[in-house]
């Protein structure tokens, strides 16, 4: 891929436009679903629970969350209008228990404690101030939920060659950050799998699974 061609799809990761960003979510949820599968286990949903994904894509992974338990009421928010209405599109059978939002990627807009269980895949590049951000996690979940983080390592993302603007991470950055906010515990598990990259290629990709607790 040229110079330009590599700086367009770093754009459309983070926030997928018109025709090209459907394309591009496609592509995110095909090469992404295991690590958002692992990190739909790790929630240990029950029936009944309140869920809130930020950053769900085209959510072509819904169904596999909503079969973990019966009744969950799910809320996913995005940054990108062509995510949110890709996303409706794809699950309209599943809008009497699920919805999506547009939000500002910085100010969750719901109320103190109003979710059991959160979820973010493959987002936390994009966090402008990552610290407030956790806070606003924290405050939106309730007590005893839990927060499923789960992110590519640092090693991995830098052989990729459209990364460049994106902020990386190793489990101790994310360490840092925990220990800055209000959140007391992080459990964490270390994945990998084969995948084929972005730009075509066969790579082993790193990844890590951190279920973070009040």
């Amino acid at each position: 891929m040229t110079e330009n061609e590599l700086k367009i799809l770093a754009q459309q990761l983070s926030n997928p436009e018109g025709e090209v960003g459907k394309d591009v979510a496609k592509m995110m949820n095909e090469t992404n679903i295991s690590m958002t599968k692992e990190t739909i286990k790790s929630l240990l949903l029950m029936d009944n629970e309140k869920v809130l994904e930020l950053g769900h894509g085209n959510a072509g992974h819904l169904s596999y969350l909503l079969d973990f338990a019966d009744n969950i009421n799910y809320t996913g928010l995005e940054i990108s209008e062509t995510m949110k209405s890709e996303a409706e599109i794809i699950n309209q059978k599943y809008l009497s228990q699920a919805k999506f939002q547009l939000y500002d990627g910085k100010k969750i807009p719901f109320e103190n404690e109003s979710f059991d269980k959160i979820l973010t895949v493959n987002t936390i590049y994009f966090w402008e101030s990552p610290v407030d951000f956790l806070n606003e996690i924290y405050r939106v979940l309730k007590e005893h939920g839990s927060f499923v983080l789960t992110f590519a390592k640092k090693d991995f993302m830098k052989t990729l060659p459209f990364t460049t603007d994106f902020k990386l991470y190793n489990y101790e950055d994310i360490e840092l950050l925990i220990s800055q906010t209000n959140f007391k515990r992080m459990i964490k598990s270390d994945k990998e799998e084969l995948i084929t990259s972005k730009t075509g290629e066969s790579v082993k990709r790193e990844y890590q699974v951190l279920t973070i607790k009040k």
